[in-house]
């Protein structure tokens, strides 16, 4: 029997003693002050305060009644198949129903395609900051990583990608609207990575999770574009835009040739997503889309609020994001004039003033000095956040 050796997983940037570092280690640590009987604003996991849709809620219940409680094929039902299909569309990438793959949860599938795609020994082009899953999954596969830098609103710079394009760089990871930054890739840098996609023969793993939280502008796939549909693997799903993650649905659409070892990755691994979720998915993708609209607009303005909070104190620096469901200010100005780093003022600010948050790091060595708040409160509640940061620097020295 073979044994397959375990990566090894990089640590979180140093932190004093005790500081969460990641967003379900701030989540389990703001529970644990909640059983204590403190108040905390969750503003730490990328969870919409929201209610899924009641038409989708109404369909799944629909599809428990009528017995679609048994397994689903590995690949999804064929309805969910064909909508995926048609609902990309709208964003010009073209795809056949065959070419979807159905999976519980966008993680799962990023994994199923980083071990269907990469070979140990095959190195993987990373944003940084950047979703830690997609590391994660490289290192499962035995490929090797390799970061590449983001521009401060959080856009691309294909000449810095291009710069660590190697011999064994295999894939390329793209998320647009980006996690943490909120920053989106524009038509100028689509069509350079484009480009420097064929040019060196790269597979695009674009994470598009949250295309349909677009503020000021549209969304572009890089699946879109002239000959990219053949070596792009887009990843999108039903957590962010419907308020469904506990639901535990997303979808692939992926060139032919890896369709069958991702549905067999899959069929090992979690067998199938639940039918009726399955059924849910397609009254999400079939029904009123203005309920999509709407919280759109709100976390806009959500968005609007609490930069503006958090720009009015002094070291605070937070550019606006294009979209998603983030904001990701610098707060090494104030750092700089309490002394702690960024670790230090997310527990403060959690201990202090009740409020979770993410350091940067907990996205890579890019976020040092840096904070992600989640946009999952009303307006007027993130209109407070600035002030809170503020005092959290102020009650003494944030050095360990």
């Amino acid at each position: 029997m073979t044994t397959i050796p375990l990566p090894s997983v990089a640590p979180c940037a140093p932190m004093p003693p005790g500081t969460p570092c990641t967003a379900a280690d701030v989540a389990a640590a703001a529970r644990a002050l909640e059983a204590q009987g403190r108040r905390i604003l969750h503003l730490e996991v990328g969870e919409p305060d929201f209610a899924t849709p009641a038409h989708v809620v109404a369909a799944a219940e629909a599809a428990m009644r009528d017995g679609q409680t048994r397994y689903a094929p590995p690949a999804g039902i064929p309805e969910l198949r064909a909508a995926v299909a048609a609902h990309v569309a709208e964003r010009g990438v073209m795809a056949m129903p065959e070419q979807v793959v159905v999976s519980p949860g966008a993680k799962l599938l990023i994994v199923c395609t980083a071990l269907a795609a990469l070979r140990p020994g095959n190195e993987v082009l990373v944003p940084d900051p950047g979703y830690p899953a997609y590391a994660e999954a490289a290192r499962l596969a035995g490929a090797r990583v390799r970061h590449y830098p983001l521009r401060e609103d959080g856009g691309v710079d294909a000449a810095a990608v291009a710069a660590r394009v190697g011999p064994r760089t295999r894939m390329l990871v793209l998320n647009s609207p980006h996690n943490p930054t909120g920053g989106m890739l524009d038509e100028g840098a689509l069509h350079a990575l484009a480009a420097l996609a064929a040019r060196h023969d790269l597979l695009v793993l674009a994470d598009e999770i949250y295309a349909r939280l677009a503020f000021d502008d549209a969304h572009r796939s890089i699946a879109a574009l002239p000959g990219m549909a053949a070596r792009t693997v887009l990843v999108d799903g039903f957590s962010k835009a419907y308020a469904m993650t506990g639901w535990r649905l997303a979808y692939g659409v992926l060139p032919p040739p890896l369709v069958p070892a991702v549905v067999r990755l899959l069929a090992a691994t979690a067998s199938c997503a639940a039918p009726f979720v399955q059924r849910a998915g397609v009254a999400a993708l079939a029904g009123p889309q203005n309920v999509v609209e709407v919280r759109v607009a709100e976390l806009c303005a959500r968005r609007d609020a609490l930069v503006d909070a958090l720009n009015a104190v002094e070291g605070v620096h937070c550019p606006r994001p294009a979209g998603g469901l983030y904001v990701f200010p610098s707060v090494a100005g104030l750092l700089a004039r309490t002394g702690g780093d960024e670790g230090a003022l997310a527990r403060a600010l959690l201990e202090r003033e009740g409020v979770a948050c993410v350091p940067g790091t907990g996205f890579g060595r890019g976020g040092a000095g840096r904070l992600r708040f989640a946009l999952t409160a009303p307006a007027a509640v993130l209109a407070a956040v600035g002030e809170k940061v503020r005092r959290a620097a102020a009650l003494g020295s944030l050095a360990p």
